[in-house]
């Protein structure tokens, strides 16, 4: 097979979370362009007009979407039957969906920390089990998370964001080492700072994001499109050798 070739993700269908926008929607992009068919879900996503279907659909690709609660484990499970009756197969699986809740440790309140976990960690983990059903009957498959920095960092005022984070990271490694001999690549990108809403507050604190932007050896905050080529290597035979692993993407910042 032809390098190029390899990266090829035609007669595919890929299942991606948190894709109304941000990362997620870069990444949905991303793999319609190399030939996936999208089923989109998000919390708040339009079950069909919405922005991003139109822009797969103009790359000549199927678009499906669900709206779905990942901090609502009844909401989830509805989802997970509705896909399932829906799309016979689900070759890639992205877990981008999340939240951040920031308050100083000492003030985080419970509903904060289980509102981060739940969706950051519990859904991923009940929505990879359901979905890797399927390609273990197959013997084939690629599920994608979405790590962070704090996977390997503890941040400032996200002690429920961090852990959830650092729960990916530990999640990637043990579904890998259990379903990889089984045809299934398990593996995570984690995003430095990033142009996105999730950000927002950091980028609109003059001293915070100064101070963020010097340590960026690449000197800038990375944009959603930066995904997009990561995300098709991970989804396609180019990547079938790598699992367990968590990807940087983060202009440089592990490296300071």
């Amino acid at each position: 097979m032809k390098t190029l070739d390899m990266f090829n993700l035609e007669g595919k269908t890929a299942l991606v979370t948190g894709c109304k926008r941000g990362i997620g929607r870069s990444i949905a992009i991303g793999l319609a362009e190399a030939g996936a068919n999208i089923v989109g879900v998000s919390a708040t996503l339009e079950h069909s007009g919405s922005e991003v279907e139109r822009e797969v659909v103009a790359l000549g690709r199927s678009f499906s979407g669900y709206s779905c609660d990942f901090a609502d484990r009844g909401a989830l499970y509805k989802l997970i039957d509705e896909i399932n009756s829906h799309h016979k197969t689900i070759d890639i699986l992205v877990n981008n969906a999340g939240t951040i809740l920031r308050k100083p440790a000492a003030e985080h309140p419970d509903e904060y920390w289980d509102k981060v976990i739940e969706v950051n960690l519990n859904a991923q983990f009940v929505l990879s089990r359901e979905i890797a059903k399927g390609m273990l009957e197959r013997g084939s498959g690629k599920i994608i998370f979405t790590a962070s920095l704090l996977t390997f960092q503890g941040g400032i005022t996200v002690p429920g964001y961090a852990a959830s984070k650092g729960g990916v990271g530990q999640l990637t490694m043990a579904l890998a080492n259990e379903w990889a001999s089984r045809g299934i690549n398990v593996n995570a990108i984690a995003p430095g700072y990033i142009s996105t809403d999730n950000t927002e507050a950091l980028r609109n604190d003059p001293e915070r994001s100064a101070s963020i932007l010097s340590r960026i050896p690449a000197g800038r905050w990375g944009q959603a499109d930066d995904f997009k080529g990561p995300a098709v290597f991970l989804a396609s035979q180019a990547s079938d050798y790598m699992h367990g692993t968590t990807m940087l993407v983060d202009g440089g910042w592990m490296g300071r």
